[in-house]
């Protein structure tokens, strides 16, 4: 388990950082994400910042080690931080969610409180949270390697039937399930989609990997906590209309004999706070735990 971190007990080896850029990623379909983004950027201009600004998820949304940001701001719901946080991971630039969406369990600050948050950030008053990651290589039919922050999933694609996916457990095989689909989860999120099919809630401050048997036609139905060394791989062993979701956004159509490998990610999520956050306080209020 990795604590918090104030920044200026952190080492980010960073060139320039005090005068490089600000990434804002922005819900390209939300005009209040548009007038924010119009907000932030006058502000880090004022403070003689330059800013990029990113849209959309398609091609052209892009971003550079090399563009040496010193802080990445989302600017939308968990699905924009989830892709602020796939943009920036290999550069180890921090994150800062700022919540327009409905649930904002991923983000640190209301759009109200932007600019009192910017000004802390400059000071150097806030906290780092590292959470782990997963690295999600696709090999076969289709090629590929991506991050995500909370899950990657192979599970059917037509309705009235199940898939079949044989699944090795750091390299040794383990199982082939029969199921709607097979669920790999970080701890960030195991409260996700991991928790819908009834998987385990796990700290998100932990290092592990879970792995969950969505709808399993099967006795064995339980889930796996696994340490962050074990990698998973999924292969499709039937020729049932199968994909592979990454993050609830890149969807994949997997062909029999097409595999989706996870592991650990070399480099964390680091997510930007202003206070320690507590989340089993957080894990009540959502869904409205009450003492008897």
């Amino acid at each position: 388990m990795t604590p918090p971190s104030r920044v200026a007990d952190e080492d980010w080896d960073r060139k320039d950082c005090g005068m490089s850029p600000i990434l804002l990623v922005v819900h390209p379909e939300r005009p209040a994400a548009w007038e924010l983004a119009r907000t932030a950027t006058r502000w880090w201009q004022h403070q003689g910042r330059d800013v990029v600004e990113i849209r959309g998820n398609g091609p052209e949304a892009s971003f550079a080690e090399s563009d040496d940001v010193e802080f990445a701001v989302s600017l939308g719901g968990d699905g924009t931080m989830l892709r602020t946080v796939e943009l920036v991971l290999a550069s180890r630039v921090p994150v800062l969610g700022v919540n327009l969406g409905r649930m904002g369990y991923l983000t640190a600050v209301e759009p109200a409180g932007i600019e009192q948050a910017f000004e802390r950030m400059l000071a150097g008053d806030y906290l780092v949270e590292e959470r782990m990651a997963l690295e999600v290589e696709l090999t076969g039919s289709v090629e590929g390697r991506f991050m995500a922050l909370n899950d990657a999933i192979v599970e059917k694609t037509g309705p009235g039937h199940t898939i079949r996916v044989a699944v090795e457990i750091a390299g040794r095989p383990f199982l082939t399930y029969v199921a709607d689909g097979i669920l790999v989860s970080t701890p960030t999120g195991s409260t996700a989609y991991n928790l819908s099919a009834r998987g385990p809630v796990v700290s998100p401050r932990l290092r592990a990997m879970v792995l969950t048997p969505v709808s399993p036609h099967m006795p064995f139905d339980r889930s796996l906590v696994l340490e962050p060394g074990e990698s998973v791989r999924l292969t499709v062993v039937d020729d049932r209309a199968a994909a592979a979701v990454i993050d609830g956004a890149r969807i994949i159509r997997l062909a029999m004999g097409d595999s989706v490998l996870c592991r650990a990610a070399a480099e964390p999520a680091r997510l930007i706070s202003f206070g320690e956050r507590d989340f089993h306080s957080a894990l009540r209020h959502r869904f409205g735990l009450t003492d008897r």
